[in-house]
């Protein structure tokens, strides 16, 4: 029982021996400690863009593409998720900083060698025995197996700085590569919403030239049957070729969208997903656009977070260039063997041995490691304006798209009315011109008015996706959740 009390009380000297030493080189590690910045003012408020019956104050869901209700749309983001090259080299870029992490921690341990040789010539401390003992100093074989080890007392907390910035670096890599997820989810969306719009417009103006072709033959035989005037009826032509001649226009930009949307989801030409080009109906919402606050979007844009990342490891680099300022102190042990032949290596008269401090210390001077920490100082300044620059853009990103998107919806209001009425007047004057009460000019005009607001309703629709597309992208979703393989990527 002595024993075990005499054991249990070095154990305890031994913790508290490490937790003095522990606060003690914790209380002598330079630099400033990291906190989080403060927002700019307002940076949390509600949107100043939210518009009523448009948009909700509730958060958005981060996979935001589901609120369409669209299985194409979400496989086609699930695809581009885990097929993307741009994302695939986010992804390696974020195991290289990993990678760079395990590398830093490692400097906590001691670092170890084995070396091994054997080299001809004067060895000055043979050289002395030699001539202590009356002998000439001669050329010989000396040959070494040693193996060594040091350890970096991190009295003043370079190295925990150092992991720290090392730390922090790695985590903005990997808001990087969240931020190039955000990116793919949307341009994957507005491809395909791109896509399906053109295809609403390519359908619209096939109509519009079935009504001005069927005018135009209209127009013909009321000349052959001496109504009107050839004029009229090369008129009539030269209306039904315009609307035709904006087809091939309208397939041309849909095939771009398409290559667009192949190129995301990491195929070739040859595997581009044709099978969409049926699609003629641009997805749509079924409850206004939630987008939350401030605070909300602080939390889920990845550039945010990747900002105060960054500002974390300039804080963390002024304490490791702080600690250049002080001596840097080594434990160095060595053990082998030293002899003129190698048979002596492992005897007692080859054997070597050795433990003991190495401290190194540029002073005098200090010019560069002063400069230095101030340049630290500097890139963690410019770090602090960078984070407060990425919030206030975030913000105007926002507004921007919401701003964009509630005059899309109005243009789009203001336009079916419009086209509604003008349908209603082609169908009177149509007929009235049939009964010969209105000019074939008249009706030229409805008929141009019918197909400038078909096309511009069904361009406007394309728009509204379009702008809805560019708010949720702006808030920054469509990171978090897994990557296809099961890994977690929310942080």
């Amino acid at each position: 029982m002595k024993s075990a009390r005499v054991t249990t009380g070095a154990g305890r000297a031994a913790g508290i021996c490490a937790v003095a030493l522990t606060a003690l080189v914790s209380a002598c590690q330079v630099g400033p400690n990291y906190h989080a910045p403060t927002l700019p003012a307002g940076a949390a408020a509600p949107l100043v863009s939210l518009a009523s019956g448009q948009e909700s104050a509730d958060p958005a869901p981060d996979a935001w593409w589901h609120l369409y209700d669209d299985s194409r749309l979400d496989a086609l983001v699930r695809e581009a998720l885990q097929a993307n090259r741009s994302l695939a080299a986010a992804d390696a870029n974020l195991a290289a900083a990993r990678a760079v992490v395990s590398a830093v921690h490692a400097n906590r341990y001691p670092s170890t060698s084995l070396s091994a040789g054997g080299i001809y010539g004067r060895d000055a401390i043979t050289d002395e025995i030699l001539e202590l003992g009356g002998h000439a100093p001669v050329n010989t074989w000396i040959y070494d197996d040693l193996i060594e080890s040091a350890y970096e007392i991190d009295l003043f907390g370079r190295v925990h700085r150092a992991i720290e910035a090392a730390n922090a670096r790695s985590d903005a890599v990997a808001a990087a590569r969240d931020s190039v997820r955000v990116v793919v989810a949307a341009d994957t969306a507005r491809a395909y919403a791109a896509i399906c719009a053109l295809g609403e417009q390519i359908e619209v103006a096939q109509r519009s030239l079935d009504v001005v072709s069927q005018q135009a033959r209209i127009s013909e035989r009321r000349h052959e049957a001496g109504a009107n005037s050839v004029f009229d009826v090369t008129r009539a032509q030269a209306l039904a070729s315009q609307v035709g001649a904006a087809v091939p226009v309208l397939e041309g930009q849909r095939r771009v969208a398409l290559f667009e949307l192949t190129a995301l989801l990491g195929r070739t030409p040859q595997a581009a997903p044709h099978e969409l080009e049926d699609c003629k109906t641009p997805p749509q919402l079924s409850d206004p656009i939630p987008v939350g606050d401030g605070a909300t979007l602080i939390r889920r844009r990845p550039d945010l977070r990747q900002a105060e990342r960054q500002l974390a490891v300039a804080t963390a680099q002024i304490g490791v260039a702080t600690a250049d300022l002080y001596p840097s102190i080594r434990l160095v042990g060595l053990y082998g063997g030293i002899a003129a032949q190698t048979s002596q290596l492992n005897t007692s008269v080859g054997r070597t041995w050795g433990i003991g401090p190495s401290v190194s210390w540029s002073f005098p001077n200090m010019a560069g490691p002063r400069a230095r920490v101030r340049q630290a100082k500097a890139a963690q300044a410019a770090a602090l304006a960078s984070f407060d620059g990425v919030v206030l853009t975030a913000l105007k990103e926002v507004e921007q798209a919401l701003s964009l998107y509630g005059a899309a919806l109005a243009n789009r209001q203001a336009l079916v009315e419009a086209r509604d009425r003008i349908h209603t007047a082609f169908g009177i004057a149509a007929a009235e011109f049939g009964a010969g009460s209105v000019s074939s000019l008249d009706l030229l005009t409805t008929e141009q008015s019918l197909v400038s607001l078909d096309a511009a309703v069904a361009a406007v629709d394309g728009a509204v996706i379009q702008n809805q597309i560019a708010v949720f992208k702006a808030l920054g979703g469509g990171w978090q959740g897994t990557n296809g393989t099961g890994e977690t990527l929310a942080h």
